[in-house]
């Protein structure tokens, strides 16, 4: 009888040793995780397949749920988690959509590009604040809520990104979303004072890679009194 109970009281401290390894290796993965996000700053996110030399998906998926719930992370979309930045008077800031889709790409390992509104408004060419922001990629298309702002990830052709990730390919599609009737000399010379001289170096390059009203553009930006 003793015999039994012995044996029982060693399962139920076996079990409960298990339990605590395995609650200090989640706790111990969390900070390792967490480590990272430190080192890319305030406002980067990231998705899970970004650590999965650590441990495997399911310990990952943990580790990060954990982190959630104690407020280091903000979990943004399914599979996005967003190191937040802070206000001392708004609290907790809104993620940067340009980042969340970086993660998305990453995860699948693909080609981005900002396109209409989110382009203009990057260059400064448009004070207008879209109702949607659109990137440009070679993976699938699809659309996720960043709270109430989507973020659509729209396939493209490999002509339309063959610039993807580039000033050039940002600047040809800010021109797409302007169209060639509204690009004139003061679009023309705020791209001059927007970019720099190696970013005008850039547009030269890829004048063959985009149609050819854009590239007479992106000869007139690069080059002082091309008119």
């Amino acid at each position: 009888m003793n015999g039994r109970k012995n044996q029982a009281s060693m399962l139920k401290r076996g079990k409960i040793s298990n339990i605590m390894n395995k609650s200090r290796s989640t706790q111990r993965l969390s900070e390792s995780i967490l480590k990272r996000f430190r080192a890319k700053g305030r406002g980067a996110a990231l998705t899970p397949s970004a650590f999965l030399d650590l441990a495997d998906r399911r310990a990952v998926a943990m580790a990060l749920t954990r982190l959630v719930r104690r407020g280091s992370l903000t979990r943004v979309s399914r599979g996005v988690y967003v190191y937040p930045k802070q206000s001392k008077l708004l609290g907790e800031l809104a993620p940067s959509p340009q980042e969340v889709a970086k993660a998305l790409a990453r995860r699948g390992g693909e080609r981005l590009q900002p396109a209409g509104a989110q382009a203009a408004n990057l260059l400064g060419l448009s004070e207008q604040v879209p109702a949607k922001v659109v990137y440009l990629t070679d993976g699938p298309s699809r659309t996720i809520m960043l709270k109430n702002l989507p973020i659509e990830l729209r396939q493209s052709t490999p002509k339309r990104l063959a610039t993807a990730g580039k000033v050039s390919g940002t600047v040809a599609e800010a021109l797409r979303y302007l169209r060639k009737e509204q690009v004139d000399e003061q679009v023309v010379a705020r791209l001059r004072d927007r970019l720099s001289a190696t970013d005008k170096k850039q547009l030269m390059k890829d004048i063959a890679l985009v149609p050819a009203w854009i590239g007479d553009v992106f000869r007139k930006v690069a080059t002082a009194g091309a008119v």
